[in-house]
């Protein structure tokens, strides 16, 4: 979800659900470790619990980015071993780690070394030329004996050659029953799904299989989906907010960051899905995109939106 889960798009999930596991965009080793490290890591307390997703292929390097992590206060560190894109192939890291099961090993060896958080890994199914179920439950096997405390997989393999990121999260076919084969072969390790699912009928199915549902482009076309999720899965009396309660706090939010420099775009395109499949929904999207820019606008775009969506009767939730 690289340039879709940062910080802003986190906390605004935060004001629709507070107890699903939410996660960064993939952060490289280098960035942390020779960039602006405090950009790429702070977050609001808002937005726990809250995973750190790592990318790299160097194991010294990965355990010293899990025990800033920790330092920073991060609820788990994850290693994603299932981002199929060319920049990342050129860095010898993500999907393309699949290729070398015990380098993945060392990686959850040494990050687990360095830290008491929980180690996770994300990836595929498999990449082209080691697709077979077999691949998968060695892949797997290996990284558990080094001690991966859960794995999220992703129903697809990765085409490292030939296929853009975007066609690789659409064409390679799903393969759902291969995610509960390797539930079954590791009934004592937790294992996710991820890929494809978009309603909440279909996390139920998945959870008879399996012990948890990651959902990625869903949850940012239609984020208000977890409105019952914190009541449905975690037995929450008063979970979430109304949809207009929601634009509220973030009308506060930007008006909070905006002393950071942020301004109401880097915020407002995440929610531009909130009234996804309601009545209304339309004009909402054109309303932000036609007004969310320009140098003179600040938080109160969001108190112009719901004033005229009041007085017009254009948006029912």
């Amino acid at each position: 979800m690289m340039d879709w889960t940062d910080r802003h798009y986190r906390y605004f999930m935060r004001l629709i659900t507070k107890r699903v596991l939410l996660y960064t965009e993939m952060i490289t080793t280098g960035a942390i470790l020779k960039g602006n490290r405090h950009r790429y890591l702070s977050f609001s307390r808002e937005e726990f619990p809250l995973s750190l997703q790592l990318g790299g292929d160097n194991p010294s390097h990965l355990a010293e980015c899990a025990k800033i992590g920790e330092d920073y206060g991060y609820s788990e560190i994850n290693l994603n071993a299932g981002c199929p894109s060319d920049r990342v192939q050129n860095g010898s890291f993500g999907a393309c780690l699949m290729k070398e099961p015990e380098k993945v090993a060392d990686m959850v060896s040494s990050m687990k070394s360095k830290v008491k958080l929980p180690v996770t890994v994300k990836h595929r199914i498999g990449i082209n030329g080691k697709e077979s179920l077999d691949d998968l439950v060695y892949f797997v096997k290996t990284i558990r004996e080094a001690g991966v405390d859960r794995v999220i997989v992703h129903a697809r393999i990765a085409i490292l050659e030939g296929l853009s990121p975007a066609e690789n999260r659409t064409v390679p076919p799903l393969r759902y029953e291969d995610v509960r084969s390797l539930k079954s072969e590791f009934p004592d390790l937790p294992v996710e799904i991820n890929g494809g699912i978009k309603t909440l009928h279909e996390i139920d199915e998945h959870l008879s299989f399996v012990d948890g549902v990651m959902i990625g482009r869903a949850a940012y076309e239609n984020p208000y989906l977890f409105s019952e999720v914190d009541s449905l899965y975690y037995k929450e009396v008063n979970p979430g907010y109304s949809r207009s309660e929601v634009l509220e706090h973030l009308r506060d939010y930007i008006r909070n960051m905006s002393s950071e420099g942020v301004k109401p775009h880097h915020v407002l395109r995440h929610a531009l899905g909130l009234y996804f499949g309601c009545e209304g929904a339309r004009f909402f999207r054109r309303f932000f995109s036609e007004n969310m820019h320009g140098s003179s606008v600040d938080y109160t775009v969001i108190d112009r939106f719901l004033s005229e969506s009041k007085q017009s009767n254009q948006v029912k939730a």
